[in-house]
């Protein structure tokens, strides 16, 4: 059994929820920078060369690539061979709460949904938390803007639903945001599971590295097909009209009851975020 102080997880959450706000994954900064020689509008030409040098700002000044910093997102996933010696969880928001003040990242968090009252260090964390083999930890810090969040939708399709239906309901999901996420925007689509489930997987997609399609030749096609359907609505950068309103699209699947077939749709601004340390 590996012994592993919850000031170590701490420490880590703190370095990763900077990192992720400050350097956008090298992956993401290269398809921006692609994605300019397929835009066909001018405009948004010099939209997306605007949001390039945005990104090389924030990495040689070391100031947040977006003012919205986030509400921190945690995946966790733990070996069953780890003793932490301290709260996991407490360790986790103690880690964003110092990433945050000490990082000078905008604090976002209100306590109560009604009464809005800001919590002063941007916790608590969302934390998603899976038991694995091994003793190793491993920790995604990726802060989520809710410009692009409040645009997310979830559907609890009938097992009737056609592969087109799925398509037709991601890209309307696209087409009622337009410019409010902040386009191009990378799409994140789970299917399957349950409510909450689908909800979980889709922005789990949003961490896929964007070089690596599904693995299922099926999902693959479904990735590609909305990727097609949403760049010929005509959004573009910000909104600008051009022919490169996503960068990419990632779907995330599992098993789900035989009465049910939920999709959900979570959108990321341009500055999807997220940071990876293994302890």
């Amino acid at each position: 059994m590996r012994e592993i102080n919850s000031g170590e997880i701490t420490r880590v959450v703190a370095e990763l929820c900077v990192e992720a706000n400050l350097h956008l994954p090298q992956g993401m900064k290269e398809c921006i920078t692609r994605s300019i020689e397929r835009e066909e509008s001018e405009l948004c030409k010099s939209v997306l060369g605007d949001i390039a040098s945005n990104i090389d700002c924030a990495d040689e000044l070391g100031v947040p690539i977006c003012q919205d910093t986030g509400m921190a997102v945690i995946f966790a996933e733990v070996g069953q061979e780890c003793h932490i010696n301290g709260s996991f969880e407490d360790a986790i928001n103690a880690g964003v709460a110092k990433g945050y003040v000490d990082g000078r990242l905008r604090l976002s968090i209100v306590g109560d949904p009604l009464e809005r009252k800001n919590t002063g260090d941007n916790t608590p964390a969302v934390i998603h938390t899976r038991i694995v083999g091994g003793d190793k930890i491993r920790i995604n810090v990726a802060p989520k803007g809710f410009g692009s969040e409040n645009m997310s939708r979830l559907k609890m399709f009938t097992p009737s639903a056609s592969k087109r239906d799925i398509v037709d309901f991601v890209t309307e999901t696209v087409s009622l945001a337009g410019s409010n996420p902040c386009p191009p925007i990378v799409v994140g689509v789970g299917i399957g599971g349950d409510f909450e489930y689908c909800a979980y997987l889709a922005k789990k997609a949003l961490c896929r590295d964007l070089a690596i399609r599904h693995p299922d030749p099926v999902y693959a096609e479904l990735e590609r097909e909305m990727l097609e359907r949403i760049n010929a609505l005509g959004i573009g950068s910000q909104g600008f009209g051009g022919t490169v309103t996503a960068l990419y699209v990632n779907i995330e699947k599992s098993a789900t009851h035989i009465a049910g077939l939920p999709v959900a749709v979570n959108i990321g601004c341009h500055v999807t975020r997220h940071a990876e340390r293994v302890i």
